[in-house]
């Protein structure tokens, strides 16, 4: 399975104080992605609103950016990302943005609710 991660979404979806450090949230998100590529073998693509700045690596986890931060930079870059893909069937978006998951799905995408995914990545 290949899955596009809506970062901020993923994030968002508990008030646990990260606004307070948004780039360490955006660092132990990829490390939650990491575990779940190491334990699933599955291909992760998170997405962020502007690169995270310092910037993250990861062996693993593809990270992606929006080119120019800006409303909804993040789900037009998921959008763009799933246009270019030869198989977007073959692509599960991890978004709870509404417009964003009504596009993905037109583009014959499937849908995993960021709340959801996150107690999945929790518990790998």
């Amino acid at each position: 399975m290949r899955w596009i991660v809506d970062a901020m979404n993923v994030i968002g979806t508990r008030p646990d104080g990260w606004w307070k450090d948004r780039h360490g949230a955006m660092v132990h998100l990829v490390d939650r992605l990491e575990r779940f590529v190491a334990s699933t073998g599955d291909d992760v693509t998170v997405v962020f609103e502007r690169p995270p700045s310092p910037p993250i690596k990861s062996p693993v986890v593809e990270i992606a950016s929006a080119p120019k931060a800006g409303p909804n930079a993040a789900d037009d870059e998921i959008v763009r990302l799933l246009k270019e893909d030869p198989d977007p069937e073959g692509i599960r978006v991890v978004t709870s943005d509404r417009a964003l998951a009504d596009q993905a799905r037109f583009l014959n995408a499937t849908i995993e609710p960021a709340e959801a995914f996150r107690r999945e990545i929790e518990g790998a």
